[in-house]
């Protein structure tokens, strides 16, 4: 005997699309950023502000990314995906974290090119624009992480490195314009130092957010979720036991299997009725649980 639900909760929806808002934000943040950076990265010959806006253009293609996946994410279930849409916000955090190492990647190469063939000292007022970037996108990144946090959003919180990673990046180019105008010609290349150091900071961010979607794409389960289902269910009366707990996380929300225990002379409507008792108690108590699937089984030692 089974008994789900499979119905995303309005709560859940609530947090696909106020994590899709904050993402079209940094969206629009990001183009505006983009074209102020690559306009004074020219004009003040400065490579590594040049490589900033290289990010903020593909910060731009990120957001938009996060922003869909979560749009599509708080879909309700369907005939052709009963199990709802979540998984598009894994599949776009995902993508983001490939965006970033390939952003890394571009502006590695670009720093090493720039080192090896000599270039003007970078002009005063690049310093100015570059600072105040850090400023926007360290304030985007702090919001950013405290919604996805709230809404436990991977995707969104992905979105939210990718601002602390433009602000790392616009830092560390601040640092290396700021070295060049002090030393002069001699230290001409800081700043493309600077970004090649950056490089390095975004890549390892990557390689950190890349894991969480990774993990809910190939159904890793939570055990903290578990123990705290396990414990619920075991405090509903009549359950005799708890056999088996698992949980995998799609979207914001989480889907849990469970084998509970029921005394065996108990006829098939009262374990019916326990099953949707301990369904009601862990969607009560858990509000990030969106399914509860329940098979019944039959305790081995008697009485509880």
């Amino acid at each position: 005997m089974e008994v789900g639900s499979t119905t995303m909760t309005s709560r859940a929806q609530s947090r696909l699309r106020e994590g899709a808002r904050l993402s079209l934000i940094g969206l629009l943040l990001n183009a505006v950023l983009a074209l102020s950076k690559l306009v004074a990265g020219v004009l003040g010959h400065s490579y590594a502000l040049v490589a900033d806006a290289i990010e903020s253009t593909l910060d731009i293609f990120g957001s938009f990314i996060v922003w869909r996946g979560l749009r599509i994410a708080a879909l309700p279930a369907d005939e052709e995906h009963p199990y709802g849409h979540g998984r598009a916000e894994s599949l776009a955090g995902l993508i983001v974290a490939v965006v970033l190492f390939a952003a890394a990647a571009g502006i590695a190469i670009g720093a090493i090119i720039e080192i090896l063939i000599p270039q003007r000292t970078p002009a005063p007022f690049t310093l100015a624009v570059l600072l105040g970037v850090v400023a926007i996108k360290e304030t985007m990144f702090r919001i950013t992480r405290r919604t996805a946090r709230r809404t436990e959003s991977g995707a969104l919180l992905t979105d939210a490195w990718h601002h602390r990673s433009d602000a790392i990046s616009s830092a560390a180019a601040a640092i290396g314009i700021t070295i060049a105008l002090v030393g002069g010609e001699p230290y001409a290349q800081a700043d493309k130092w600077a970004a090649l150091f950056a490089a390095g900071v975004i890549a390892y961010n990557a390689s950190r957010l890349v894991r969480q979607p990774l993990h809910e794409l190939m159904d890793a389960t939570s055990p903290a979720i578990t123990h705290q289902a396990r414990n619920v269910a075991a405090a509903v009366p009549s359950v005799a036991g708890v056999e088996k707990v698992l949980a995998r996380k799609t979207g914001v929300s989480y889907w849990i299997d469970m084998h509970v225990e029921v005394q065996p002379e108990m006829s098939v409507r009262d374990a019916h009725g326990v099953a949707h008792d301990v369904k009601d108690a862990i969607r009560a108590a858990m509000p990030n649980v969106c399914e509860v699937s329940i098979h019944i089984e039959p305790h081995q030692d008697g009485a509880r």
